[in-house]
């Protein structure tokens, strides 16, 4: 393919340790969903609303808004619950809540106030 760049040894570290390497097309966005879906979220959450400096900055924000979608963010596919949700149960309504913002205030968290 042109444009493509392949490392031949790439799918042989797959292969060997029992993964199947499927190819997808280039931007074909219905051959692999999982990866457009995140793409999206992150884009219209967070990169479509801050002004990137460069590389590192971009790391930064991408690594801090990991943490929010995975330990904060609700998903409806888990009933509102984030994928890695705080061990303890909280009653809201006998607590204060705190709120945290992250990504430099462009997104704000919510926890119980100590």
């Amino acid at each position: 393919m042109v444009g493509v760049l392949r490392h031949p040894g790439f799918d042989t570290v797959f292969t060997a340790a029992g993964i199947d390497v499927l190819r997808t097309p280039p931007q074909a966005p219905r051959a692999n969903a999982y990866a457009e879906r995140w793409v999206g979220t992150v884009r219209r959450e967070c990169t479509d609303r801050i002004l990137i400096a460069g590389e590192r900055h971009l790391a930064s924000v991408l690594t801090e808004y990991t943490t929010h979608y995975n330990d904060h963010r609700p998903h409806r596919s888990l009933d509102q619950r984030p994928p890695n949700p705080p061990p303890q149960v909280v009653d809201l309504n006998a607590t204060r809540v705190q709120r945290r913002p992250t990504i430099g205030g462009l997104i704000n968290e919510y926890t119980q106030a100590a």
